[in-house]
């Protein structure tokens, strides 16, 4: 079928499913005025894929070391640190998946595996000496006022002595931003246990991606003049967003960790929709799409197709994001 056969195929019905998802995204609205639970804070649950199946056991092991850590939070810091990278390497020598200096190291890192050895690059070690760090500067801060894990993590940044002086995290804004990126991210990496709230930018979204049905899809494709206004997927995702003031990262593994995760039943319009190779692995993912309700959504399939709207439930669907802003700002700028 050409690619003018499939738009005017897709336009006999378009009248019918534009009603269909504008009723749904009014929906949301109604949504919103009856939940009045979000993400259980402290919820200690990971979510389904965030941190690749290789690290998740030390993950979900050492995540609860201590009262002040959980696997979500030392997840969102190490994905924060390094993006999941065992050999990355910073402009302050830095290293490795933890993001240790090599003094700190030498201080602060143990042997986590237990083979003799420890050793910065080995997330066997560097995974378990972030989690003992974590938790010794939370008995530095245990008594300073405020929320403990909070507290932690702004000595992480800063230092114990600056959280312990201020009475709390300092007024330093680096540090501030250090924390509120980790606890926002932290919620990425939770398996939420209630309801999650839809977000106001939704309806906004949704009705970006519905004004693109029918054009072409373009590798790469951001929607630029040059480009002919046509999108990938995740080119199509993060134009989505940007035009309701949330930015996304370009590629689809990174716009997974943008927000909290909604089960499939109950995905909302607006949510992300993600499809990956490896359904234990969200860096695997390969394919996304905006939920518009009814087990559809909008998005840009591969070369030759037309953004169109397609069924969520295939074999390779992998779960889904409920975008917020705050949790799209904390993402780090290069994972």
């Amino acid at each position: 079928m050409t690619v003018r056969k499939a738009w005017i195929a897709a336009g006999a019905g378009l009248g019918v499913a534009l009603a269909f998802v504008m009723l749904l995204v009014v929906g949301v609205y109604v949504v919103a005025g009856n939940l009045v639970n979000g993400v259980v804070s402290g919820s200690r649950g990971l979510a389904k894929g965030a941190v690749p199946a290789a690290y998740k056991p030390l993950v979900q092991t050492w995540g609860n070391l201590c009262p002040a850590l959980s696997p979500p939070l030392l997840a969102a810091q190490l994905y924060q640190e390094s993006g999941w990278n065992p050999t990355v390497v910073s402009p302050a020598d830095a290293r490795g998946i933890a993001q240790f200096i090599p003094s700190t190291w030498a201080t602060h890192g143990i042997d986590g595996n237990g083979d003799g050895k420890r050793d910065i690059w080995d997330p066997n070690d560097a995974i378990p000496s972030a989690a003992s760090y974590d938790c010794e500067l939370a008995k530095y801060v245990k008594d300073v006022p405020g929320d403990v894990s909070d507290n932690m993590l702004a000595a992480y940044n800063a230092g114990a002595y600056r959280v312990i002086k201020a009475g709390g995290v300092p007024p330093i804004r680096e540090t501030q931003n250090y924390v509120k990126r980790i606890r926002s991210l932290e919620q990425s990496f939770a398996a939420p246990v209630h309801r999650i709230d839809p977000t106001r930018q939704a309806a906004g979204a949704i009705a970006f991606a519905q004004k693109k049905l029918g054009t072409p899809y373009l590798w790469g494709g951001e929607g630029t003049p040059e480009q002919g206004g046509r999108f990938d997927c995740s080119g199509l995702t993060q134009a989505a967003y940007a035009s309701v003031g949330i930015d996304l990262p370009r590629v689809a593994n990174d716009q997974y960790n943008a927000g909290p995760h909604p089960a499939r039943d109950q995905l909302l319009p607006g949510d992300l929709v993600f499809f990956s190779n490896d359904l234990t692995d969200s860096r695997a993912i390969h394919h996304v799409g905006i939920y518009v309700g009814g087990g559809y959504m909008i998005d840009a399939p591969r070369t030759g197709a037309v953004i169109r709207f397609d069924p969520v439930d295939t074999h390779d669907y992998f779960g889904a994001t409920r975008v917020t802003e705050d949790g799209a700002k904390a993402l780090p700028a290069k994972v």
